[in-house]
């Protein structure tokens, strides 16, 4: 008998505008992986958006897999991984809170973990640094995170989002830790309280499913969308041409390049048919709001 897991985790967008490090949300862009036990450890990257060279030893599944298991004092059995994803590399969609995720979850199964949901999002958010786009892969839908002094997260989540969005991914990466750079070591006390009360507006707008209001605080960053304008190809042009087109609002995905629209479902199609012209060198796609968050899916075979 073989056995074989099928592991599926969304993508995500991050921060929303003004929910700096704290804001994710789950998108039907996805990394699958189909686990197998056997005698040593090997990768089979079936993507264009997976490096096409790697060790075992520095891949990220592993390391973090390894990590959990001895967590919970495990030992990851050698597996064969392959791996397709639809996440471009360093754009802003999450793709390695994504691949985090996806490790847990591969010594959740083959060690027999029985990891909760909040183990699960909890591991993933420390091991990222934050809680948006890891959270919002574990748990799918929209979640909102901190972190309180003594390292416990706190996370509301919420599966019922009654919108859709539209992703401009530029065929250009942005290191996170270089969009970073670009960011103010201090805030002014007035500057802050007031970014503090945009993001603010943008969650309880989220929540009560206010998403004309939503869109208008997405484009009221003060946190960082000011800092990393300039590191993001068409950033202004972008913007208001997605306003004229019909969008609620667009922000920075992550810490960037992909840009993302806030639409209603019925208008996002026609949205994307009608900016794909007007930015031919971006890949503009239709998103859902993916509801699910990590899957495991188990086969069994008798050889």
């Amino acid at each position: 008998m073989t056995k074989t897991w099928s592991i599926t985790v969304p993508g995500s967008t991050a921060n929303l505008g003004p929910g700096f490090d704290s804001i994710g949300l789950a998108l039907g862009l996805y990394l699958k992986l189909d686990v197998t036990l056997q005698d040593e450890w090997e990768f089979e990257h079936h993507s264009v958006h997976l490096p096409e060279k790697f060790t075992v030893e520095d891949h990220l599944v592993y390391t973090v897999a390894k990590e959990v298991a001895e967590r919970f004092n495990a030992e990851v059995p050698s597996c064969k991984i392959v791996m397709t994803s639809e996440l471009p590399l360093a754009r802003g969609l999450g793709s390695s809170a994504s691949a985090i995720v996806a490790g847990i979850e591969v010594a959740n199964q083959v060690c027999d973990l029985k990891l909760t949901l909040e183990q699960k999002y909890t591991l993933a958010s420390r091991i990222e640094g934050h809680p948006d786009n890891a959270s919002a892969s574990v748990c799918g839908g929209l979640t909102i995170g901190a972190s309180l002094p003594n390292g416990d997260l706190e996370l509301i989540h919420t599966q019922d989002v009654q919108a859709a969005f539209a992703v401009f991914i530029p065929n250009v990466e942005l290191k996170t830790s270089e969009a970073r750079k670009v960011l103010p070591a201090q805030y002014d006390k007035a500057y802050a309280v007031h970014a503090s009360a945009n993001a603010n507006m943008l969650t309880a707008a989220l929540l009560t499913k206010d998403y004309k209001r939503a869109g208008k605080f997405m484009e009221h960053d003060l946190f960082h969308e000011p800092f990393r304008a300039n590191l993001i190809p068409n950033y202004h042009e972008i913007r208001q041409t997605a306003k004229d087109a019909g969008a609620y609002g667009t922000a920075i995905s992550g810490a960037g390049p992909t840009v993302i629209s806030l639409l209603t479902p019925q208008n996002v199609t026609a949205f994307v048919e009608k900016m794909k012209p007007l930015f031919p060198t971006y890949d503009i796609k239709a998103v859902h709001v993916d509801t699910k968050g990590v899957q495991v899916t188990v086969h069994e075979t008798i050889k």
